[in-house]
């Protein structure tokens, strides 16, 4: 079923609608398809379209918050097992086709604070960043029914792209002054942004894309977050919300439990895609946080490579009746895995129609809700 924008703000934020959400947030990772197609699937269940998902309509909102090289991204070398790029942060990375679906840095353009203070003019605003015709548009399909989005560079992950991962847990320490100049930057950035979009159209959810632990935990503690993401977040939430939005959404994997409470503090009301896998469980994180988190995702894309009751019972526990009447979001906790079949995907779609009381499958369509 397609939702439209008022729907799907008020069962994120706890409100019974009458009808749970079953979306797909990510979908098959590539090599999925050969492995479907073997197994007779249509070409309709290989796009992800004969399932009757949930979706929300949504638009983007036209303006520029993130870095602005100006430099072209181009492949420098290309083979059946990996590719060389340089994207357009200037970063030579690579991409191994048959286990990942992201390239990785091989090198970062910032060591010091004397590298960010030459890229820092990447960051700054300018009204260039504003397409004042495409808000005009985003206007007009909000006024049809579409939740407009606008994106902010993460706390951790910005700084991550431009240092790397090591190096930017260590300045933290070492040189918290260029971090703390980073995040205003950017912050500052965002809200000239949003300032003038509002002028034009209101704004529905801001999104943060972070992806800052992993299944041992964040590489960022409560004080880290307090420290650097709670200035940040809180100055761009705080015009977000005087533009309109009700919804400020995190994307990220791992563990994230341990900063979940600092998070809160920071003005985050949704959170996904809550790995199973990582410790991540939906049950015990609805009940906790009621009426505070919506959470989506959760269900154990690897429970799909089991059997039908392995199945079954993945979806018994997570999908259960109190759990039901707004705040979850139900789908995959990220892409479906490498070895589901498609005669096990078909059982967990139906299964989990089931189980919320959703009606048999009637119609086609599927969007990407990773957001």
């Amino acid at each position: 079923m397609i939702w439209d924008r008022e729907r799907y703000i008020a069962h994120s934020l706890f409100e019974d609608t009458g009808r749970e959400m079953f979306c797909e947030l990510f979908g098959p990772l590539h090599s999925l398809e050969a492995e479907w197609r073997a197994q007779g699937a249509t070409s309709k269940e290989i796009a992800m379209t004969a399932f009757d998902w949930d979706y929300v309509l949504l638009t983007g909102i036209t303006a520029n918050t993130g870095a602005r090289t100006g430099i072209a991204a181009q492949v420098i070398e290309d083979t059946p097992e990996y590719r060389i790029s340089r994207d357009h942060m200037g970063r030579t990375t690579k991409l191994i086709k048959q286990s990942a679906t992201i390239p990785l840095p091989m090198g970062y353009p910032v060591t010091c604070m004397e590298d960010w203070l030459k890229i820092k003019h990447w960051y700054e605003f300018s009204e260039d960043r504003i397409d004042i015709e495409g808000l005009r548009r985003c206007r007009d399909l909000r006024d049809k029914g579409y939740l407009t989005m606008i994106g902010m560079p993460g706390a951790f992950d910005e700084p991550r792209q431009l240092l790397g991962e090591e190096a930017l847990c260590i300045a933290c320490y070492e040189e918290p002054e260029m971090i703390h100049d980073m995040l205003t930057t950017m912050a500052d950035t965002c809200v000239k942004v949003i300032e003038r979009v509002k002028d034009y159209v209101t704004i529905d959810a801001l999104i943060v894309h972070e992806d800052m632990a992993g299944k041992s935990g964040p590489l960022f503690g409560p004080a880290q977050i307090m420290e650097f993401f709670y200035p940040y977040y809180t100055k761009v939430w705080a015009a977000a919300k005087d533009a309109g939005a009700r919804l400020f959404s995190q994307d990220s994997d791992g563990n994230m439990e341990p900063v979940l409470d600092a998070l809160l503090e920071c003005g985050l009301n949704c959170f996904h895609p809550c790995e199973p896998a990582a410790g991540m469980d939906i049950v015990k994180l609805h009940r906790k946080y009621d009426g505070k988190l919506c959470f989506k995702g959760g269900i154990d894309k690897f429970a799909l490579r089991g059997d039908f009751e392995t199945i079954r019972a993945e979806l018994n526990y997570k999908m259960q009746p109190d759990l039901m009447g707004g705040g979850i979001i139900w789908g995959l906790d990220h892409r479906i895995p490498n070895g589901v079949s498609i005669e096990n995907y078909r059982y967990y779609v139906n299964l989990g129609r089931e189980l919320l009381n959703l009606p048999p499958i009637t119609s086609e369509g599927w969007a990407r809700m990773a957001f």
